[in-house]
């Protein structure tokens, strides 16, 4: 599967090289121009700006970013420019600590422009590179169902350590 990954940080850099090594294929973007450069020199994609990041995934409504911010006005601010630029039928994942009420309102601002939701309230820290993240994902069967493939791969196993809760917020 082919995804977006905004913010570079230690998880969601680590996270970019877990599903790279998984193969899949992930462009990273980062405000950071050393986070950047950081994933490519492991092997994975960079890109430098979010149009870039966004070019890259190819056909509106297939593609899925995945969102690695801290939560608050941050997480607000970079799903809001999302919205902006994604189009009906694209994925916005939400992994970081979000509170489960802003995932919902988000899940429903999105859907009106027919922009999914995912929200994966993920655990693994530093560990996750090498052992899998533990991830708990609220968003509708269909989302969750396209985001499998990296979902599996971000996990310790691909039939451990994930699942699907319920709608959006639930992983929240």
């Amino acid at each position: 599967m082919k995804m977006g990954m905004i913010g570079l940080g230690k998880m969601g850099g680590n996270m970019v090289l877990r599903l790279t090594r998984g193969g899949q294929e992930v462009i990273g973007y980062d405000r950071s121009e050393d986070s950047v450069a950081l994933i490519e020199k492991q092997g994975a994609k960079g890109a430098r700006t979010v149009d870039e990041l966004i070019a890259a995934l190819g056909e509106p409504g297939s593609r899925a970013v995945w969102v690695m911010v801290p939560s608050g006005k941050i997480t607000q601010s970079v799903i809001d420019d999302l919205a902006g630029r994604l189009a009906p039928g694209d994925i916005v994942v939400d992994g970081g600590n979000s509170n489960f009420k802003d995932t919902m309102r988000r899940a429903e601002e999105l859907g009106a422009k027919g922009i999914h939701m995912v929200d994966v309230g993920t655990s693994g820290g530093v560990w996750g590179l090498s052992e899998g993240y533990a991830m708990m994902v609220g968003g509708t069967e269909e989302a969750v169902a396209r985001m499998r493939p990296v979902l599996e791969v971000l996990a310790p196993a691909p039939t451990q350590g994930w699942g699907r809760m319920g709608p959006s917020g639930s992983g929240h």
